[in-house]
């Protein structure tokens, strides 16, 4: 497991300015330090604000947002805010004098900012994609113009493991054919032994997606492996896994603790993922059901559950709509649904769905308070109420925050 650095260790030698505002979180006090990148990157909404000014902020907008339908608990804060991402990006460009660089996407253009170190990305992963820039202009290969369609290195994406201190990186090029590729690999691994998977990426298209859908394995297992909740999870390069370990500990034991499950349920787990929350749940109910559009998720997923010698858990490679659809038609027995829906929210096709098989709860897991709003509204005209919910925050130094929601039927 990575050593966490003091905060002297973290500022020292930095020679930026920093805001000398402390926040209290838990016992410990922090420092907000100002981002050097904070102004053309756009990522982080709350840079140079104390954390706990930024916890507030956030509270302030859920109890506008979602006061009215319940009560809404303080939000759950970090005690440190800082290098929690376990997922990387970065893409590869050159600036006006030739030199390649990498980092992210200014907010709201394709001009890419580069970027050596950020605040919130694990600082592994950040010296790793410096190396490869390095590695770069060494062996004399080309960044990807997006203008051109030319060039072959275009993103790289770093996934790091909290618990198991594993490393996969993802290289992400738009020919299947990395030239020098033993000695390329060879020279990343000297600079970093840490590293315990390599995957190469092909990514030909003219698009704004990272990924592309071919996956080569030029070392290791081509995945890694970390520990949430006690369980093990096998993550892919495609696959959904939460970005902040710490804390998505806390939103799964509360979406769990919520749903208030005795072993005799039936547990329907909505846009599962890799299984994470329904697994989790798995030791307190009677058996549950995992659906996920996604297969490379479904993949891991049942992986995970062997993994983990979960038996009372079946997975589905379905839309979930589609799928509650035929479980209703069939009359399925569901006693509790868990749905963590992407950003955008649910849809009402779904939400139809979720009245028509009438499960006794809904926990709602979302990382949207807008959408949340928007689905909790509809759910209520359907014969559900809401109870309670939980913030937490997930995304320091950003406005987004995740919410735990449970809803109970009406008629109960």
């Amino acid at each position: 497991m990575q050593k966490k650095r003091s905060m002297q260790e973290l500022n020292r030698g930095k020679g930026k300015s920093e805001n000398k505002s402390l926040n209290k979180t838990g016992n410990n006090a922090t420092k907000t330090e100002a981002c050097p990148y904070a102004l053309k990157c756009g990522g982080c909404d709350y840079q140079g604000i104390p954390y706990e000014k930024q916890l507030a902020e956030k509270q302030k907008e859920i109890q506008k947002l979602l006061g009215g339908f319940s009560k809404l608990y303080p939000i759950i804060g970090m005690e440190e805010p800082f290098y929690y991402r376990n997922k990387v990006h970065a893409v590869f460009n050159r600036d006006r004098k030739g030199n390649i660089i990498s980092g992210v996407y200014e907010k709201n253009s394709h001009r890419v900012v580069n970027v050596d170190s950020c605040m919130i990305e694990d600082q592994r992963a950040d010296a790793i994609i410096l190396t490869i820039r390095k590695l770069i202009k060494n062996f004399k290969l080309k960044v990807y113009n997006e203008d051109t369609g030319y060039g072959l290195f275009r993103h790289v994406l770093i996934r790091t493991g909290h618990v198991s201190g594993q490393i996969l990186v993802v290289l992400v090029l738009s020919s299947p054919i990395l030239p020098a590729k033993n000695h390329f690999v060879k020279a990343l691994r000297a600079a970093h032994p840490e590293i315990t998977s390599i995957v190469l990426n092909v990514n030909d298209r003219r698009t704004s997606m990272v990924l592309g859908e071919r996956e080569i394995v030029l070392y290791g297992m081509g995945y890694i492996e970390d520990t949430l909740c006690g369980l093990t999870y096998r993550i892919s390069p495609k696959s959904f896994y939460q970005v902040n370990p710490i804390q998505t500990e806390k939103l799964y034991r509360t979406a769990v603790d919520y749903a208030g499950l005795t072993g005799k349920e039936v547990v329907l787990d909505a846009y599962c993922g890799i299984g994470t929350i329904g697994m989790t749940a798995a030791s307190k109910a009677k058996e549950v059901i995992g659906v996920e559009l996604n297969r490379d998720a479904v993949k891991d997923a049942i992986a995970n559950a062997k993994r983990n010698g979960i038996k009372n858990i079946r997975f589905y490679n379905k839309d979930a709509s589609d799928f509650i659809v035929e479980m209703a038609a069939l009359k399925a027995k569901c006693d509790v649904i868990f749905m963590d829906p992407p950003r955008s929210g649910s849809t009402e096709k779904f939400l139809d769905c979720v009245a028509l098989l009438a499960p006794q709860k809904v926990v709602y897991v979302s990382c949207d308070p807008t959408t949340l709003a928007r689905d909790l509204k509809y759910l209520t005209k359907k014969g559900y109420k809401v109870e309670k919910i939980q913030p937490v925050e997930m995304f320091c130094f950003t406005r987004h925050v995740e919410c735990v929601t449970l809803l109970q039927r009406k008629d109960m």
